[in-house]
């Protein structure tokens, strides 16, 4: 039914951010809980930008299956989707890029490229035939077949994960807590505070940060390729995205790990993955289409 709320999406991202609200409670703040939000902010989102866009979207590298079960593991616990489903509406996107059938473009309003697409059932991509005809490969994989057959499963590895925040802080705020003072107390403010500021709010800001590709990578910015659709190079989106908001870039050569154009187009996640590349956990790392087909024409001369 077009228009009928998809409510497993959007109870969450409301909940969620409600409940991230509690970051204006004084009594929850802790400098280590801002401190742990902002390394999760980077480590957690790379769960996205490496291990759900790079490298299941786009196959842009190669990875040891335990490696890329390991980014899935830490994009599941940003709350964004399974691997399949996510994969499957970026693809779709990258198909029908700003046209009628595509997922979440801005030409229709900002708040529905940035959020709204979420929370209504699109019978478009929100089909196991869908699933089938976008993302085989992955449906392939029985890893990625459970979490489809069980979505609740996504559920509880954020809740998981969550929990292990709460007990490190109260473990940490009990062993941390000054002679004199209530131990119990000081263990559940730490606790309540990591929980809060290195789950909640870190959730909300990588969504935002997530969202900001679709949303704000299609209105603003500049085109260095003419590309068929509205993508479009943004300083602020790449800053916070580490790279990923090199969006124009990207849409001209999606099969690339790097969105790194020119030099001061600086891409972190591509470097990250040429650490991984360094340390035997990545191979196959493909460089921009203008360097591939450099390294083709040497090949080709030398022949």
């Amino acid at each position: 039914m077009a228009g009928q709320i998809l409510w497993v999406y959007a109870i969450p991202i409301v909940l969620i951010h409600c409940l991230a609200l509690a970051a204006f409670v004084p009594w929850l703040f802790s400098w280590t809980g801002v401190i742990v939000m902002v390394i999760g902010v980077h480590v957690f989102g790379q769960g996205i930008n490496i291990g759900y866009h790079r490298l299941l979207t786009h196959r842009s590298f190669d990875t040891p299956r335990w490696v890329e079960y390991g980014f899935v593991i830490l994009a599941l616990c940003c709350l964004q989707d399974t691997p399949a489903r996510w994969v499957a509406n970026h693809r779709h996107h990258h198909k029908h890029s700003d046209t009628e059938p595509d997922p979440h473009s801005p030409l229709v309003h900002f708040f529905w490229s940035h959020v709204g697409w979420l929370m209504l059932r699109n019978t478009g991509i929100h089909t196991l035939s869908a699933y089938q005809a976008s993302v085989p490969d992955l449906i392939r994989d029985s890893f990625y077949l459970k979490l489809e057959k069980k979505p609740m499963l996504v559920f509880w590895v954020y809740l998981a994960h969550a929990t292990l925040f709460m007990l490190l802080g109260v473990a940490a705020g009990a062993l941390l807590a000054g002679p004199g003072s209530d131990r119990l107390m000081t263990a559940l403010q730490f606790g309540l505070s990591l929980l809060v500021w290195g789950v909640l709010v870190r959730t909300v800001v990588v969504w935002h940060i997530t969202w900001s590709v679709n949303s704000l990578s299609h209105m603003f910015g500049y085109r260095s390729y003419e590309t068929g659709e509205e993508s479009r190079n943004n300083w602020l989106v790449a800053l916070l995205t580490v790279g990923e908001g090199w969006h124009n870039n990207h849409h001209h050569d999606p099969a690339s790990a790097s969105n790194q154009h020119r030099w001061w187009e600086l891409d972190i996640s591509y470097y990250e993955i040429k650490a991984l590349q360094l340390m035997g956990l990545a191979s196959r790392v493909l460089p921009p289409r203008h360097r591939r087909q450099r390294g083709a024409s040497t090949d080709a001369s030398a022949l």
